[in-house]
């Protein structure tokens, strides 16, 4: 008897492969932070910004470029973006904790009237204000004495965010100046780097300790996996002037 074969072509379907975060990622991500009650009080977008009334004409919007596990971002949200998935919108809660920390009474502080005055300034609620470091708000004016609340605004106080990474950073040129930019608040046009079999050598507009250029390298070749990344001063300008020029553009 003669046997007939039948040629069956079957068709599988697969499922892509999702692309997860992996820490050390340098990464481009949009966010939305959002408190209990569902205000905002931080976002990457200039839309979200107007539909919840917490637009402002000189905030420059726009994704952040962080690099994972380096705490370029807000500590408790840095370490929720590993395992998640490239281009998949997702959220994270954050306890007051993990966030901007728990209220703690030694950082309301007294200071005496005299100290505002020896500056020309007139102390009033709602003032915030600098002292050794650290930004605080007046709380209180009484009696010669002003009270100084020195935690985060948003202390004690649980919070939402809305995440999206929308690529990964892979090019090492746009990796360093990424991770300059973000870690030393620098603007990315005053930070020149060329690469070139392995190599980077990064021009700054200042003169900077070697000790700090000597760490920084490291760290870029260890993230990077170059073989060699050092530091080249264009010309000396004080570090508080890029600093200050930065802040003014944000």
């Amino acid at each position: 008897m003669e046997r007939k074969f039948i040629k069956i072509k079957l068709k599988i379907r697969g499922e892509k492969m999702t692309e997860k975060i992996k820490e050390n990622d340098f990464i481009e991500l949009d966010y939305t932070g959002k408190l209990e009650d569902g205000s905002v009080f931080d976002t990457t977008e200039e839309k979200v910004a107007k539909d919840n009334g917490f637009y402002k004409e000189k905030m420059k919007f726009g994704p952040a470029t962080i690099c994972v596990g380096e705490n370029q971002i807000l500590p408790g949200l840095d370490k929720n973006l590993i395992d998640q998935e490239l281009g998949k919108e997702f959220e994270v809660k954050l306890s007051a904790g993990e966030a901007f920390g728990k209220r703690d009474i030694k950082k309301m502080k007294i200071m005496p009237v005299a100290a505002f005055k020896e500056h020309n300034m007139q102390p009033q609620p709602g003032l915030q204000i600098e002292a050794d470091g650290e930004t605080g708000t007046i709380t209180r004016v009484s009696g010669g004495r002003v009270i100084v609340n020195f935690n985060h605004p948003l202390a004690g106080k649980e919070v939402t965010y809305v995440v999206k990474v929308n690529k990964k950073i892979t090019d090492p040129k746009e990796q360093i100046i990424t991770f300059l930019s973000t870690s030393m608040r620098m603007p990315k046009d005053k930070i020149n780097v060329t690469v070139n079999e392995e190599k980077a050598e990064i021009k700054l507009p200042m003169q900077l300790p070697e000790q700090f250029t000597d760490a920084v390298g490291k760290k870029l070749v260890e993230l990077t996996k170059l073989k060699e990344v050092k530091f080249v001063a264009e010309k000396k300008e004080p570090v508080e002037n890029v600093v200050a020029e930065t802040n003014e553009n944000n």
